[in-house]
């Protein structure tokens, strides 16, 4: 049994709804099912009453929520106690990262960042979305830097939590060049002849947006799902052996198609097929902090944050 599956629950059990629940919790609402069946197979026995709306739990359910909130505030009062024992880290800015912005993004803006703000001891918490806020909600990080786009933003308490602009990132169709150094697959394929792609799972928030973009193309898009991973790099890796069309980070392809590794997979006739993303780092406001862990903010982290604030950033 995972405490998130427990707060998942408590999650259910106070709005009443999966689908709230699930973006509040920042997963789908099949992954946020699962993880709910995932608790009562653990539990063995219902816990919510699916015939009734607004959902509303059972017997066992109401006696399960009593549990899991007394565990869930325990478990967060003992990490309190221990973060206040963690005073040899000080100095160690520790950043919470989806894993497509902590191999693409993160090391060129480390890179920068240190030639403007001087150097720095960083920790790296390479998660996937729903983890990474997480560790901001729960206090186990100093910074948070994830993607931000208006149909799926982020829904953090501006009162509780301040944000830096970082930059933009454009997400766009990439493919391996024929001997001839044309696409090897060209969008927008044929529906008798779709084209090899190369996706992001279901559950991962760069699939949300690229299935939109798919949806608001210009024309209909001939596909046929090969692939799926979580992992743009792994997409990437794929595209670059000829597997297939995959959509990437701009800053994950740079050096490939400044070489011509990779090319855009798009025709003349469609000038363009992108999704524009702003990269956003996100802090607990000094007072939030103090009041959930009983200190104040690392002096490393306040200061760059300070930077971050005073400096434009681009991506």
């Amino acid at each position: 049994m995972e405490t998130k599956w427990l707060e998942d629950f408590v999650s259910l059990a106070e709005t009443h709804s999966f689908s709230r629940s699930a973006q509040m919790r920042h997963v789908t609402q099949p992954a946020f099912s699962r993880r709910i069946q995932a608790l009562e197979a653990w539990a063995g026995t219902d816990l919510v009453d699916r015939s009734s709306y607004p959902t509303r739990l059972t017997a066992a359910g109401q006696t399960l929520y009593a549990q899991a909130t007394e565990i869930l505030q325990g478990l967060h009062t003992a990490r309190a106690m221990l973060r206040g024992h963690a005073s040899a880290g000080q100095d160690v800015i520790e950043f919470a990262v989806p894993h497509t912005l902590a191999l693409t993004f993160f090391p060129a803006w480390v890179t920068r960042l240190r030639q403007g703000f001087g150097p720095m001891k960083s920790r790296l918490l390479a998660l996937n979305v729903h983890d990474a806020v997480h560790r901001l909600t729960e206090g186990g990080c100093d910074l948070l830097i994830v993607y931000h786009h208006p149909a799926l933003p982020l829904e953090l308490d501006a009162n509780r939590y301040e944000m830096v602009s970082l930059g933009q990132e454009v997400v766009a169709p990439w493919v391996r060049p024929d001997a001839e150094g044309a696409p090897r697959y060209c969008l927008p394929g044929q529906p008798g002849h779709p084209l090899p792609y190369l996706a992001y799972a279901p559950d991962a928030y760069l699939s949300r947006i690229v299935d939109q973009l798919l949806r608001d193309a210009p024309v209909p898009m001939h596909l046929d799902r090969v692939y799926e991973t979580d992992m743009s790099e792994s997409l990437k890796a794929m595209a670059m052996e000829g597997h297939g069309i995959a959509f990437l980070p701009q800053s994950a392809v740079r050096k490939e198609t400044k070489s011509r590794r990779l090319v855009s997979a798009l025709p003349p006739e469609i000038d363009r097929l992108e999704a524009t993303m702003e990269i956003r780092a996100y802090r607990q406001r000094p007072t939030a902090a103090q009041a959930g862990d009983g200190g104040h903010p690392k002096h490393a982290a306040a200061a760059l944050w300070d930077y971050l604030r005073a400096t434009p950033q681009s991506a």
